[in-house]
């Protein structure tokens, strides 16, 4: 049989979502035991000019409006697209090659552009190799870092975590390859998720939020007690949700509730008797703030805290792997053969002798960085590689468990944390003042990237078990992917800061570089960081740890706005709905695979047309209505075409035949 005689696509198996019994075996849709056309000239050349097209879009519009997105589920339609445009029969193999390299893109912009223009808002130098290889380093030690962890993610815990992202994209490419039903339920819920979240996004017929302050009693409620709710009404967000399913999307909302509904009013009624601020770089009186400021200012830190603390567990949990990795990588460097030829090439890994090398040589280099092209001075470079190795060691897991769970990396948080303890080590070593702020946020830098891109590539790695694609094969072109977006991203921000500037009138938003700028500036003047938030949270993640309760995904729920969380917990609600109404277990499953194809259309509609409506909005053509978009009455309308929406997709997914 040749590369080219590929058995027909019928689908992913029953079993891809679903936990295994014991004995029983994943089979994933290209044979495992064949070689299949997967490196080639043209995924190549596709993948890279994607990571060089979505690194600009993504650095360019992160920047200018403030929306960063993610390129995965883009880059498969187009992906698919090409193949049938060219009408390349077995093209899966070269569209997950074409999107991994690809979304490399988005998690080097995220690393990026959440902290690299901090260094212009407070007006210190910037370097073009400085941010290249900041980003180039980072992404390569988070690749790096979660190899080892490949096999444990996605075929241990096989049907134990969501992957809602990974889960959209991979119906994307099995509908483009497979064609029929499939194809069609897909399109169809693409179009009426992505057309409804385009609606929203351009032409602001409907708020985007629904809040119970319409209410005359809500806005009571919300001014006296600091009780508010609040639901995103996207279609995007909601098919998130249904792919989480309702006992992750249960335990973040609980997360989020607890916030707003326990922790926050305590805030509130506490504070109508305290007289002065208080907290790190709090300036308002506790009785001043919102629902929303007492949010920010104390109790997503908690939730930093709580994910800090989850991936430490996540880490002792998993003592068990990282050591058997790092057996088998001191067997591989010092027999002279390993048996990783032996293996069939979906389970075959970069050697560990390999990796080991990798991470030697990138943090040789890293070092060599700080010394001449950051801090020019043997201890703080040594320091700093200290805390890039540990950090981005320590919270690869949080980051590519965030992913599995939940489809969203709590980046921005943990690069957070990575800054206040990076600040706290270079101050204490005798590095303060200018010098101090660009070498925390050089290091926040990589350390963001390193995760960012460690998240993400878990996605990737997840979709290819599940399709078949060879994992050393993804792993190797992942380092070009990044490369290239490195690249890509270090001249469109020199570029835009030349053009626009990050400061003054008319300059870009930059809203979580402006954040971390809004942090650094103090730390590195000796002022506290909210340590009694982080302990706080700490503690509150060994307690869930206790009772048996997911820590990270409740400490998300902390960490995330409740409007994000609102909507992901009525996705669970329906993917249970629509899975237990029949007695015929066999209606209940053709049921819940159809949702998760009109959940997957949602998902990539809105990240399709997001995409379409931030260009559009750049370009000038913004027919929002800013007063009509947050008015009472715009809420109501949301909600209600919220309830269409919710209707639409059970009734749709209740059609499902059991022959499906």
């Amino acid at each position: 049989m040749s590369e080219h005689e590929i058995t027909k696509i019928i689908g992913l198996p029953d079993n891809a979502y679903s936990e295994l019994k014991p004995g029983e075996k994943y089979i994933p849709i290209m044979p495992e035991n064949k070689e299949v056309p997967e490196i080639n000239f043209r995924s190549v050349l596709w993948g890279l000019l994607m990571a060089v097209l979505f690194s600009g879009a993504a650095a360019y519009l992160g920047l200018k409006i403030g929306q960063v997105f993610e390129a995965a589920i883009p880059i498969a339609i187009i992906a698919v697209g090409l193949s049938a445009a060219t009408k390349r029969k077995n093209a899966l193999g070269e569209n997950v090659i074409i999107q991994s390299i690809g979304s490399t893109s988005g998690a080097v912009v995220a690393g990026a552009i959440f902290t690299i223009p901090a260094l212009y808002i407070l007006e210190l130098e910037v370097q073009f190799f400085q941010v290249f290889m900041a980003s180039l380093l980072g992404g390569f030690l988070g690749i790096l870092f979660l190899i080892p962890f490949r096999k444990y993610f996605v075929a241990e815990m096989h049907g134990k975590f969501p992957f809602p992202e990974a889960t959209a994209t991979t119906e994307v490419l099995v509908a483009g390859e497979k064609g029929g039903g499939q194809a069609k339920v897909l399109i169809m819920s693409g179009l009426v998720g992505g057309i409804y979240d385009f609606v929203i996004a351009t032409f602001g017929w409907w708020s985007e939020t629904f809040s119970t302050r319409v209410l005359p009693i809500g806005e009571m409620l919300a001014d006296k007690m600091k009780l508010v709710f609040k639901i995103n009404v996207g279609a995007a967000v909601m098919g998130l949700g249904y792919i989480v399913g309702i006992k992750f999307a249960s335990i973040i909302a609980a997360g989020s509730f607890v916030a707003w509904y326990v922790v926050i009013p305590v805030f509130a009624y506490l504070g109508d008797a305290i007289t002065q601020p208080i907290g790190a770089n709090v300036t308002m009186l506790i009785k001043d703030m919102s629902a929303e400021q007492i949010f920010s200012n104390y109790v997503r830190h908690i939730g930093i805290g709580g994910i800090a603390m989850a991936g430490l567990i996540g880490i002792i949990k998993s003592s068990g792997i990282i050591k058997s990795a790092f057996v088998l990588g001191a067997k591989e460097i010092f027999q002279k053969k390993g048996t990783n030829d032996a293996t069939l090439r979906t389970q075959r890994d970069i050697p560990m002798g390999i990796i080991a090398g990798g991470i030697f040589l990138v943090a040789i280099i890293i070092f060599i960085f700080f010394q001449f092209g950051v801090v020019h001075n043997l201890l703080y470079a040594l320091v700093g590689l200290v805390i890039v190795l540990i950090i981005s060691f320590l919270f690869t897991t949080v980051a590519a468990n965030a992913i599995a769970i939940v489809g969203t990396n709590p980046v921005s948080g943990m690069t957070l944390m990575t800054l206040i303890l990076s600040s706290i080590v270079l101050v204490a070593v005798g590095l303060t003042g200018e010098a101090g702020m660009i070498s925390a946020l050089i290091i926040g830098g990589v350390v963001c990237t390193a995760l960012s891109v460690a998240g993400a590539f878990i996605t990737d790695l997840k979709i290819g078990y599940w399709l078949g694609s060879s994992p050393y094969k993804q792993e190797r072109w992942k380092f070009v992917g990044t490369a290239v977006s490195a690249a890509t991203v270090a001249w469109v921000i020199l570029i835009l800061n030349e053009t626009y500037g990050f400061t003054g009138e008319g300059a870009l938003v930059a809203p979580q570089a402006n954040a971390m700028a809004a942090v650094i500036k103090p730390l590195m003047s000796n002022q506290p960081a909210p340590w009694m938030m982080y302990v706080a949270g700490m503690f509150m993640a060994l307690i869930l740890n206790m009772i048996g309760v997911s820590a990270l995904a409740f400490a998300l729920g902390m960490y995330i706005p409740l409007e994000l969380n609102t909507p992901i917990l009525v996705g669970g609600i329906i993917a249970w709905f629509v899975s237990t109404r029949s007695k015929d277990k066999a209606v209940n499953k053709s049921r819940k695979e159809r949702g998760t194809l009109i959940a997957s259309g949602f998902i990539a509609g809105g990240a399709l047309m997001g995409v379409l409506s931030a260009i559009l909005r750049y370009l000038g053509f913004n027919w929002v209505n800013p007063e009509w978009f947050e008015s009472h009455s715009a809420e109501i309308l949301g909600l209600v075409m919220f309830i269409g929406i919710i209707v639409y997709m059970i009734w749709d997914s209740l059609r499902a035949k059991k022959e499906e």
